[in-house]
């Protein structure tokens, strides 16, 4: 498997997460379709490297994106889902616009690609969906309600979504990370504490997708959880 070199889409390609596994595939030498909402971003040119431009917020623009590079890269057949952003509050702070988009971006979104994506890659004789979770998915914290419900929704998905996908060659896998130390605490209230054993890397969660890239096809990695050796939050002076 490590000498097949695939044609992989990436959301949140452009930042965080997203990057650092963007970054890896290339290395690895795979073709890699990035998705950002701005794919000015991607300022320099690298080969292998195909910059799309997708707001997931847009909910309707999704089916239409995805025909178009269905048919523009018909060797798609892995989809790396790392989109996503955070808000905290309790309920009441939120605001009715502000629930539907934290919903929209952290899970609709990710349901709208595979319902485009699916029955392409089940066509395939090979297939990959994995999506970026969240140690929120696995126990609600509090003022996370929102956040947590966003995650807590992508894993019953991916769940029952392993189970439609079972007799197909399309496999499906869940990766649970702790704090990532990526610019998603830039505009929060808290972050990871300074130690390195208080944080994960981007490139930690980049080597957990090569892994279940890179594993025998015939077996499914369903969850991978990640966490810091020592999780320690430390909160902003207001």
């Amino acid at each position: 498997m490590h000498s097949l070199k695939r044609t992989i889409l990436v959301t949140g390609a452009g930042s965080g997460i997203g990057r650092a596994i963007a970054r890896q595939l290339l290395q690895q030498g795979h073709h890699v379709l990035g998705v950002s909402r701005d794919s000015g971003k991607f300022i320099r040119h690298m080969a292998n490297f195909s910059p799309v431009q997708l707001d997931l917020s847009r909910l309707n623009d999704i089916p239409q994106k995805i025909r178009e590079l269905e048919l523009a890269f018909p060797d798609l057949d892995a989809v790396i889902f790392c989109a996503g952003r955070g808000q905290f509050g309790s309920v009441e702070e939120f605001s009715y616009a502000q629930i539907e988009d934290l919903m929209t971006v952290n899970f609709t979104s990710q349901a709208f690609l595979v319902k485009a994506l699916l029955p392409g890659l089940k066509r395939k004789n090979h297939g990959d969906l994995i999506f970026i979770g969240s140690e929120a998915a696995l126990k609600g914290s509090r003022k996370g309600a929102m956040y947590c419900a966003a995650k807590f929704a992508l894993r019953g998905f991916t769940q029952a979504l392993r189970e439609d996908c079972g007799k197909s060659n399309v496999r499906v896998c869940l990766i649970n990370p702790g704090m990532v130390k990526t610019a998603f605490f830039d505009h929060l209230s808290f972050e990871p504490g300074d130690h390195q054993s208080n944080f994960i890397e981007p490139e930690d969660v980049a080597e957990a997708v090569s892994y279940v890239l890179h594993s025998r096809a015939q077996i499914v990695l369903d969850e991978i959880n990640l966490s810091p050796l020592n999780k320690v939050v430390k909160f902003k002076k207001p």
